[in-house]
């Protein structure tokens, strides 16, 4: 099945396909592991600015709720946007309105909750079909998207917000290299969308690196409607190089465009460097 998505026929652009359905339930199993570890006073602690750790995992627990309903047991009910409402608005809202009525319910019990309706949500994925249509996922700039892209992007949700729960509990990023690659390679597929107003003659390369044993590489080629991964190989007019860390960050904004420039390496045009470097992989 092929859709015409912001001028380029089909997903190609996007590069090859990711499969993380089989990183579903090791992720979850990993979630609820971190949550149980966590002491009184961690689930107070900031996770993300306005959240704490239990707002977050109560918003995890939304997210998986909403999954179940609407792909796997065809329920339509639920909030809709108000007349005039952006996608980011309707988004934050009523993600605000969930964790805001979970704030009654106890550390120990929102974890059993998200121990049985988490489990469920990843049987959910690995039983997808990657080729099917899906929904539409907003920083890649496709709608309806490629399943495998929209199961990606949720497994980037899991893994990003057990990382935010980490960090706010005093520890680093799971190291893993096994789901961050995913992560990173999910993360990067946005990169065309990125460059879609960035003007440069057709044929021209912009390359992202990320260094370490999660890392990779990408290039952005412009072609004559819009940038694709999907672009021959060939030297890049401009390189941005970054470590897995910031890479992550810099996606789900943990760290600003200038911020992350500071710590790159960038060679070639640098005009093109700091377009790829404006990349966001979340709704934001």
């Amino acid at each position: 099945m092929s859709f015409s998505t912001g001028g380029v026929v089909g997903y190609g652009h996007l590069g090859p396909p990711i499969d993380a359905r089989p990183l579903f339930t090791p992720e979850h199993t990993e979630l609820i592991a971190t949550l149980r570890a966590l002491g009184p006073a961690d689930w107070e602690r900031e996770a993300v600015p306005g959240w704490t750790v239990r707002d977050v995992a109560a918003h995890v627990l939304g997210d998986c709720y909403g999954r179940l309903a609407r792909d796997r047991d065809g329920h339509g009910g639920g909030p809709a946007p108000a007349p005039g409402e952006p996608l980011e608005g309707f988004i934050h809202r009523v993600n605000q309105e969930w964790v805001d009525a979970f704030a009654r319910v106890s550390p120990a019990a929102l974890t059993d909750t998200l121990e049985l309706i988490g489990a469920q949500t990843a049987r959910h994925f690995e039983g997808t079909d990657p080729g099917a249509p899906s929904l539409g996922v907003s920083w890649a700039g496709v709608d309806p998207a490629p399943r495998w892209l929209d199961t990606a992007r949720e497994f980037t949700e899991l893994w990003t917000h057990r990382q935010h729960i980490r960090h706010a509990a005093g520890r680093g990023t799971d190291p893993d290299p096994g789901p961050f690659s995913t992560v990173l390679d999910t993360f990067l597929r946005a990169l065309p969308h990125t460059l879609r107003a960035t003007a440069a003659p057709e044929g021209t390369r912009v390359r992202v690196e990320v260094a370490g044993p999660a890392g990779g590489a990408w290039t952005a080629t412009a072609t004559g409607c819009g940038w694709s991964l999907a672009g021959p190989a060939g030297e890049p007019t401009a390189l941005l190089r970054l470590d897995a860390e910031t890479a992550w960050l810099l996606c789900t904004r943990g760290v600003d465009p200038a911020a992350a420039l500071a710590r790159a390496e960038v060679e070639g045009d640098p005009r093109l460097a700091e377009a790829a470097a404006r990349i966001v992989s979340i709704v934001y």
